[in-house]
């Protein structure tokens, strides 16, 4: 973090995506996506996807992978398990499509933290402004957290500043290696509950108990 204060409250998490070859019209009608929303399921490790103006389909989520003491390095965004593992999953949503391939694929490090929403605070006596912890979800809240982030310059409370989750911070993360213990414990509990009807272990509901979460 830019802030050394920040350094515990988020991690780096990779997130991988795939994307087909053009769908052909006729491939659009074995699958019915006729109005072009875009999707989320509802999984613990979710997938995402949509269609893109040229009728590829962008297809993505499920793995979070954290790499031991918050490492960020390009090669962690060339890890072939996932994508196979993407491939696969995509098969099984698609099975209609199995004429297709993929053209592109691509990984990137989002900041998360234990709450899975952004937090705000100020710095250096009140002349800066920042916001953390989107945890992939920032393309349509960054309008709002920018308006926080004037509303905490300017001084005056707004209705935003008095949101609880702009006034609470998340709880920070622990240090190595209990963080990346309690990081692939979880991960595994989610994978888990996915597997088992939703159905959530002790460790899991003690981090709802906490208000705390780990994901993509």
């Amino acid at each position: 973090s830019l802030i050394r204060r920040n350094r515990w409250y988020t991690v780096p998490v990779y997130d991988y995506v795939l994307s087909t070859e053009p769908l052909s019209d006729d491939q659009i009608d074995r699958i019915g996506w006729r109005n072009r929303q875009g999707v989320g399921d509802c999984a613990n490790q979710f997938h995402y996807y949509r269609l893109t103006a040229d009728n590829r389909i962008v297809w993505g989520g499920y793995d979070a992978i954290y790499h031991f003491g918050r490492r960020v390095d390009a090669v962690y965004e060339d890890r072939q398990q996932t994508y196979r593992t993407l491939a696969e999953h995509f098969f099984i949503t698609f099975p209609q499509l199995d004429d297709i391939r993929f053209s592109h694929r691509w990984a990137g490090a989002i900041d998360t933290n234990t709450r899975f929403c952004a937090h705000w605070g100020t710095a250096h006596g009140g002349r800066v402004a920042y916001v953390n912890g989107f945890t992939g979800l920032g393309v349509g809240a960054t309008r709002f957290a920018a308006d926080v982030c004037l509303d905490l310059l300017d001084g005056a409370p707004t209705p935003r500043t008095e949101l609880e989750m702009v006034r609470k911070r998340p709880l920070p993360f622990p240090p190595e290696p209990v963080a990346s213990v309690g990081i692939q414990a979880t991960r595994w509990s989610l994978n888990r509950a996915d597997h088992a009807a939703g159905k959530r272990n002790v460790l899991l509901r003690t981090l709802d108990a906490m208000g705390l979460g780990f994901d993509s």
